[in-house]
């Protein structure tokens, strides 16, 4: 396994992060099995595991708590905070007053002392960021977290962020974790550059664009369900241009990783941990075969005559839809932020 630094901290991870999102009610609700896929995981030399609070209410948290009893030690330890755990007005957001409630719920259900990157899953305009870096620059002072990051966050934030951490003495996010893969590429335009302009490192999550890219949603496929389509039928919808325009280009994709001689999970993963701005690709299996057919990319090396078909596939910094942003703007959202009041 090669490592790389996370950014400029010195700390080096595997290029592939586990992400523990299916990992509980939102998944694979087998505990027991869920620890083993991460046992594999730690085994193949992946040292980054990935959660949040919010991902099945906690459960994620605890199942990774019990995976890396007695090896906390060859862990770097992710989660996030931000989406709400309760019906409480002040179970969610980046207050001071929730960040500090729970990272201790996170610590406690992690089983571990310290937090090594505590990440914001969300932007928020509505928040002053300050507060946000001062309770998190507070809680790393105390040794309950070693680094901060941002999940999400659209450029203009990054940089708000990188100033306000700078101008009023704060810990600074080390890294950012956007969506992207070869069909969700929205963030070459300026995410990514912003990154690199201030050394952050970058772990995108979804490299297999939620699911479009593992090889099933393929042109004539009669068979075009998935948990996921389930659960987010929206995003799936094929009587919409925009996603019967996405599977057009997953099956000329799926085409090229064909000819390529690969699978097209491979293709996927390995393209976006190819981009110079990357430091590792977070990998979200359910099952153990999910986890082993991903491993495989770590050992693919994309020529440039690949790489520029993807791009003909789909254009750099191209997303089909707002819904691939992961978050969008309330400028966007709220219909009475772009209208002059009458009143």
């Amino acid at each position: 396994m090669h490592y790389r630094s996370l950014g400029r901290t010195g700390l080096r991870v595997s290029p592939m992060c586990l992400g523990a999102m299916m990992f509980g009610a939102w998944g694979n609700p087998d505990h027991d099995e869920s620890v083993s896929i991460i046992h594999a995981a730690l085994d193949a030399g992946i040292n980054f595991i990935d959660t949040a609070d919010v991902y099945s209410a906690g459960e994620s948290e605890e199942i990774v708590a019990k995976a890396i009893a007695g090896r906390r030690d060859e862990v770097v330890l992710a989660t996030k905070f931000f989406a709400p755990m309760g019906e409480g007005p002040n179970q969610s957001g980046g207050s001071r007053y929730w960040i500090m409630r729970e990272c201790e719920n996170s610590l406690r259900r992690l089983g571990t002392d310290h937090i090594d990157l505590y990440q914001v899953h969300r932007p928020d305009p509505t928040m002053d960021v300050d507060e946000t870096l001062g309770a998190l620059t507070d809680l790393v002072h105390q040794g309950k977290v070693r680094y901060l990051g941002s999940s999400t966050f659209p450029a203009s934030a990054i940089v708000e962020a990188q100033w306000t951490a700078e101008r009023r003495g704060r810990e600074r996010f080390v890294c950012e974790q956007p969506p992207y893969s070869m069909l969700v590429r929205g963030i070459e335009t300026d995410v990514l550059p912003t990154c690199q302009r201030y050394g952050m490192g970058v772990i995108p999550w979804s490299p297999l664009g939620g699911g479009w890219l593992s090889g099933k949603w393929r042109l004539g496929e009669t068979d075009l369900t998935s948990r996921r389509a389930a659960r987010i039928p929206d995003r799936y919808d094929l009587s919409k241009p925009s996603n019967q325009k996405k599977l057009e280009a997953a099956d000329a994709l799926g085409k090229l990783a064909d000819e390529a001689g690969m699978p097209l999970v491979h293709l996927a993963v390995a393209w976006v941990i190819n981009h110079p701005a990357v430091t590792a690709a977070i990998i979200g299996p359910r099952t153990m075969d999910q986890l082993t057919s991903q491993l495989g990319a770590l050992d693919v090396e994309l020529s440039d005559d690949v790489l520029d078909r993807v791009d003909e596939i789909v254009p750099p910094g191209k997303n089909f839809s707002w819904a691939d942003a992961g978050w969008a703007p309330p400028s966007l959202t709220t219909a009475k932020l772009r209208r002059r009041s009458h009143g």
